[in-house]
């Protein structure tokens, strides 16, 4: 897949140039004027559960993008012993760290800040807010459409090809399963010694825990619903 490198970080910088830091602003008061700050217990232990949720959350993008700590760490410019600290909440980051990763795993700062637990049920995500991956002919779409919680175990993507494009993709976790589900046009797919052909409105499930290939071999753009299950429990 291709990701272009993340753009220089903005022009924020936290108070007192450090980690970012909190304070009330007393009615009548202007911004250069006197402020009443949060209690340092509490406000401690609200950045300890913002950085832990934060944590989770690089965790589970990383994760869907199939990046290491060293790739995610080239491609924002963060340092890949402090990726590691914030996965494993034992630092706070600053704003221009958790901005440049969150253009390199291809997310809106608001909505990486805005992931909690409490999320409510119903969910909208916004184009801006869904990542894309290329394949390397550039000729293939893997939307991202599944839950960033589930993304351990069960994945699933929005698939579009253009005549003569192809998807290569190396193995996963021993015993995954993927489920092709094609809308239009017609898929090809390759795992290991056998290639078989899905037309609009069939499906073909593999192993996909070995190098496997999808190629629109058709003369229109095909689109499908994919799915990925993760660590299969049981093979037929």
């Amino acid at each position: 897949m291709f990701v272009s490198a993340a753009p220089a970080a903005p022009a924020l910088a936290p108070m007192g140039g450090g980690t970012l830091k909190f304070a009330f602003i007393e009615e009548g008061d202007s911004m250069s004027g006197r402020t009443r700050s949060m209690d340092r217990g509490g406000m401690e232990a609200g950045a300890l559960a913002i950085t832990g949720q934060l944590g989770r959350t690089i965790q589970r993008l990383r994760k869907t993008y199939n990046l290491s700590l060293s790739e995610l760490s080239e491609q924002s410019g963060v340092a890949k012993s402090i990726i590691s600290q914030i996965e494993r909440n034992e630092t706070n980051p600053t704003l221009a760290t958790v901005w440049r990763l969150s253009q390199a795993l291809d997310v809106s700062i608001e909505r990486f800040l805005a992931a909690t637990d409490d999320e409510p049920f119903v969910e909208h995500l916004t184009r801006a807010d869904t990542p894309i991956l290329v394949s390397e002919d550039g000729k293939c779409r893997l939307t991202i459409t599944g839950w960033i919680k589930t993304v351990e175990w069960l994945q699933w993507f929005d698939f579009v090809a253009e005549p003569g494009g192809e998807l290569v993709s190396d193995g996963h976790q021993r015993g995954s399963i993927e489920c092709l589900s094609v809308l239009s046009g017609e898929l090809e797919v390759e795992c290991a010694d056998t290639t078989e052909l899905a037309r609009a409105g069939e499906t073909l499930r593999y192993r996909c825990d070995r190098r496997h290939v999808i190629r629109n071999t058709g003369t229109q753009t095909a689109h499908a619903t994919m799915v990925c299950l993760l660590k299969a429990a049981v093979l037929d």
